[in-house]
């Protein structure tokens, strides 16, 4: 069964990647809020099948939501921070650099919790840094582009996005790690060995449904429909009323938003279980197959170009996020 999950997850979260660009267009002002509904919607659904099929403690949750926000905050936003970025950059550059987060973790442990570093592990974090310096520096053709389509202040901020998501990431993963690696000494209540991640998981995916009402309210008072189309709202902007659509017509305007959120939720149903029966082939494939199946499909279904440079420094980034996931077994 570890295959299986390792497999599923990483296609599931490989393909996602494809859809959140083909779904976060540039030209629809509010794509990345809708995409946050519509994953937070899947989210909340899989927390109630959670709740429904696994031994976590109903009774703690509401305490164990809280004390678990400062993590599920970190993992929102950062997922926000993609979804606004690939609006504007190529899938094929934001993903390698948002993975390189897997670098970033041992420095806060070894900070915060006096982990101490190997050299291998510092040799691993300093291959992912050239890597990611080399593909920003000479990222200057798609900067270049950027600026014109869409003006330099927002080429600045989208190319921060990736970043952005990179340290929000590192931060929640770090903190993850805090209040699951021990059920004795974890912060959250009323857990065990066996119920530990699930119960973490559920407080996560509920605080994502949560905001994902949220966003919908604020998205209904702008006046923007959660299934109107970059069509539709440059209709709207024009004053010009958008044509009557029925559920099939509105489901598909969405499709591709609506199957990146199905394929993130899928991959998060079998992640947990891939890890629990092998921790070190896991993390190696979870660490960096999401990455190489999401960039392989960028280039052939989206036909992102890069320069022969970005390629080589995109393969040192590859080569030191499989090296820090090797380190990990």
């Amino acid at each position: 069964m570890l295959w299986f999950f390792l497999i599923f997850s990483t296609s599931c979260w490989g393909l996602a990647e494809i859809f959140y660009k083909k779904g976060n267009v540039a030209d629809e002002p509010y794509a990345h809020l809708k995409t946050t509904v519509f994953v937070g919607f899947f989210f909340g659904l899989y927390s109630l099948i959670i709740l429904l099929t696994q031994d976590v403690k109903l009774e703690y949750l509401p305490a164990n939501f809280i004390r678990y926000l400062p993590v599920a905050l970190c993992y929102i936003v950062s997922m926000v921070c993609s979804y606004y970025g690939v609006r504007y950059i190529e899938e094929s550059i934001s993903d390698p650099i948002e993975n390189t987060s897997c670098a970033f973790v041992p420095i806060l442990c070894a900070i915060f919790m006096h982990e101490r570093l190997s050299f291998e592990t510092v040799v691993a974090i300093v291959i992912v840094v050239i890597g990611v310096l080399g593909v920003g520096f000479f990222d200057k053709q798609g900067k270049e582009a950027r600026s014109r389509h869409f003006g330099k202040k927002l080429a600045l901020v989208s190319i921060a996005m990736p970043f952005c998501y990179m340290l929000l990431d590192a931060i929640g993963t770090f903190l993850d790690i805090y209040y699951t690696d021990d059920a004795a000494s974890s912060v959250l209540l009323g857990v065990t060995e066996d119920n530990l991640e699930h119960t973490a998981n559920c407080c996560y995916e509920f605080t994502f449904f949560l905001i994902a009402v949220g966003i919908l309210i604020y998205l209904k008072r702008k006046g923007v429909r959660l299934f109107s189309t970059a069509e539709d709202e440059a209709l709207a902007a024009s004053g010009q009323p958008a044509a009557r659509k029925n559920l099939l017509q509105k489901v598909g305007g969405q499709r591709n938003k609506i199957l990146a959120a199905l394929l993130e939720t899928g991959g998060q149903a079998t992640y947990l279980f891939a890890l629990s029966e092998g921790s070190g082939v896991a993390a190696v494939i979870l660490g960096a197959g999401t990455v190489v199946i999401s960039f392989v499909l960028s280039r052939f279904l989206l036909k992102e170009k890069l320069t022969v440079l970005q390629y080589v420094f995109i393969g040192i980034i590859f080569a030191g996020i499989i090296f820090l996931s090797l380190l990990g077994e």
